[in-house]
């Protein structure tokens, strides 16, 4: 199937199931992680409820959900401007490489370019070499950071 078979749309409270099954496999499938379900659940209606923290896109084929991403911003103060992160992107075993998050990524790059965003980024799992190839089919590239963090456990 074809990327032009797609629509892209915004997420609404109805996708709320849809898009915390979608977090809870990629979690499951990537890093072997098994996500407390309450939590993700609370997580997910957050960013539904406050879009100022970012947003959700549904990519739908023929009126059924297939694929998903999640968008939040980061203020650069090097470039005077926010860069997009992309998120929480997962596609349904059965629509993957038919074009839904090429999509995804495309509607996100035009959204963003709109709203004067300076550039796109996401971190994905280091041994996700199909995911880092579809990225950098689109035009992302490596870049020199690493990734760190710190949690301060369940709010």
């Amino acid at each position: 199937m074809h990327a032009a078979q797609l629509l892209i749309r915004d997420a609404t409270p109805d996708d709320h199931v849809f898009l915390v099954g979608c977090a809870a496999a990629m979690a499951l499938e990537t890093e072997h992680k098994q996500l407390d379900a309450a939590r993700l659940a609370r997580g997910v209606q957050t960013l539904l409820a406050q879009p100022a923290r970012g947003f959700y896109l549904i990519a739908e084929r023929a009126g059924t959900r297939v694929g998903t991403l999640m968008v939040s911003y980061e203020w650069s103060d090097w470039r005077g401007g926010d860069f997009w992160w992309i998120q929480s992107v997962y596609v349904l075993p059965e629509a993957r490489r038919g074009g839904v998050y090429r999509a995804l990524h495309m509607a996100t790059r035009t959204r963003a370019q709109s709203a004067g965003a300076v550039g796109l980024r996401l971190y994905v799992e280091q041994d996700n070499t199909r995911a880092q190839r579809s990225y950098a089919a689109l035009g992302m590239r490596r870049t020199a950071y690493a990734l760190f963090e710190q949690e301060f456990g369940t709010p």
